[in-house]
């Protein structure tokens, strides 16, 4: 395509026409189990567990029975605070099987956090570990519950009795649960401070799932090592959900992510996929012993969840032998993925784009000033339309009109341009999102919470570029008049209050904020100065797909 006919080509694209499936998880898990009954559906090494296909949808019928007798039925909340293990992916799996909403629970999550969404998100059970090697939850959860009214009627922990008594408790399971059913609500931070609750259905989350194992070429011979959070749809989407529509093996290497646990596992389950967020990658590359695993059986894997360096790609592509790497691009409320690159893709498209619209989905990039859409080439906001696009924000009828327009088109508030060939560039956001590892950070919620530190008395926060997690928290605050604080003081008082990776890494304390005549506060000015005053320039030019 010429320049002259990229100036004329509208920046819209629409993936192939591939059937969309209409079934429900619990339907997948039955097609699934039953074609492939003895194939390994799930290892969870750190617990030395295991389970065919035929297993997992035997212990999600038993799940669903224990849902029903406690009362919980079709359409009610169900909440899983936890890290990576195989009760997550069990779980996952039952509450579907229920028509119960599973509600993930951020394990980072403390009091405060975990106050808002026991209490958002009207959950009437929530299931967890007492404690573990990071917190301890039952007394995260005391302290959460204190002068709350709530409709949590239970509490199920995993390492208690309750949880083998709940698989051992008599039920039945549902009449009918439809495919437009909310099957996932996920916590984010949405255009607005407060987190809000996604509401992703088995038509979004299946499919997206489908969609991803054709890209990935997946079949029941292969084997994913899953190291991302599961409470992510990065985890319980493209973790499980593709593996689910191939029969092709989930293996969780530890509770969180470990590096050498990661590389470990591929070892020695012989895993032709991994996944992975950048600052993972960099982990993994950074092991002293790296080039001790055996990593030839990999074919295939993901980087995703933050900006991708072009050049860790080209790492990742060698030196770990993923030959097949793809990239994925999209948000919670895309369920996850709404443009990706093929495994048979060219090296130029898989390394400096974000690949093309995914089947049955829309794409355009618009003028973030007039809505219209942009030549091929300019850059402009990205909106999707199709499938995955979320059924809304829970109980937020105005934030859900906000980002989904009359006609369907959501607006997912980043920034990017569309080649001549169709396939996505990213070019940043113009939603004020910090992207820590792979964690969506919302500044607002962030300073909403030290507003409420008592010598506070005004604060702004900003990303700032970080070579391994490729944003980190900075904040600016001005203290009340005759107060004195230090950075630690700061930083200690929020812990157990929110979660680790909100925490502010840089704190400076100042007498006013860089603003317009009209008194707005110029963020990118604080940004700019950071930058300059910590030398970060390499890192703020990091080229990524």
């Amino acid at each position: 395509m010429t320049v002259d006919e990229m100036v004329t080509t509208p920046s819209y694209s629409r993936g192939p026409d591939r059937p969309l499936l209409e079934l429900t998880i619990g339907s997948l898990l039955d097609r699934t189990a039953g074609r492939y009954p003895d194939r390994l559906a799930v290892a969870s090494r750190h617990q030395a567990k295991r389970m065919t296909w035929a297993e997992l949808s035997e212990a999600a019928d038993r799940v669903a029975r224990g849902l029903w007798s406690l009362g919980i039925r079709r359409g009610d909340r169900v909440g899983l605070w936890s890290t990576n293990c195989i009760e997550w992916i069990t779980m996952h799996m039952g509450c579907a099987r229920a028509g119960v909403a599973l509600v993930n629970v951020n394990p980072a999550y403390r009091s405060h956090e975990l106050g808002y969404t026991l209490t958002r998100s009207r959950m009437k059970a929530l299931f967890l570990w007492h404690t573990d090697k990071r917190a301890d939850y039952e007394e995260i959860l005391g302290r959460a519950r204190r002068g709350l009214t709530l409709e949590l009627e239970h509490t199920i922990y995993f390492d208690g009795p309750e949880w083998p008594a709940l698989l051992d408790a008599p039920g039945q399971l549902p009449d009918h649960v439809a495919v437009d059913d909310v099957a996932n609500i996920q916590y984010t931070s949405g255009t607005t401070g407060m987190p809000k609750g996604v509401m992703l259905t088995h038509h979004n989350i299946v499919n997206n799932g489908q969609f991803l194992a054709q890209g990935f070429h997946y079949t029941e011979q292969d084997c994913i090592v899953v190291p991302v959070p599961l409470f992510h749809c990065y985890g319980c989407v493209i973790g499980t959900m593709s593996a689910l529509n191939s029969g092709a093996a989930i293996i969780l290497p530890n509770w969180t992510f470990d590096a050498r646990a990661t590389l470990q596992a591929v070892h020695d389950e012989r895993a032709t996929s991994v996944y992975g967020v950048p600052a993972m990658y960099v982990a993994e590359f950074g092991l002293p012993d790296f080039a001790s695993f055996d990593l030839t059986s990999l074919r295939t894997g993901m980087m995703s969840g933050a900006p991708c360096p072009v050049e860790l790609m080209k790492r990742v592509l060698n030196e770990m032998h993923i030959g097949e790497l793809v990239i994925a691009y999209g948000q919670t409320e895309t369920s996850p993925v709404v443009t990706m690159s093929d495994a048979g893709d060219s090296i130029d498209i898989r390394v400096n784009t974000v690949g093309r619209a995914m089947p049955q989905t829309e794409i355009k990039v618009v003028s973030t000033v007039t809505g219209e859409t942009q030549p091929r080439g300019e850059q402009g906001e990205i909106c999707a339309r199709g499938f995955a696009v979320m059924k809304g924000y829970d109980g937020d009828p105005d934030g859900t009109a906000q980002v989904i327009q009359p006609d369907g088109w959501l607006r997912t508030g980043d920034l990017g341009v569309m080649r001549a060939d169709g396939c996505l560039h990213l070019t940043g956001r113009s939603r004020d999102v910090i992207i820590r590892g792979g964690e969506n950070i919302y500044p607002r919620e962030v300073e909403e919470f030290l507003y409420t530190n008592p010598k506070v008395g005004e604060v702004q926060v900003v990303g700032l570029p970080n070579a391994r997690l490729g944003e980190i928290v900075t904040a600016w605050v001005r203290l009340r008049p005759g107060q004195e604080a230090t950075e630690e003081e700061i930083r200690q008082w929020c812990q157990g209050q929110i979660a680790y990776y909100k925490i502010p890494e840089h704190i400076r304390f100042v007498d006013d904020f860089p603003a317009t005549l009209s008194g707005k506060i110029q963020k990118y000015k604080i940004r700019e100065f950071e930058i300059e005053a910590r030398g970060l320039q390499n890192e703020a030019r990091t080229e990524t797909a």
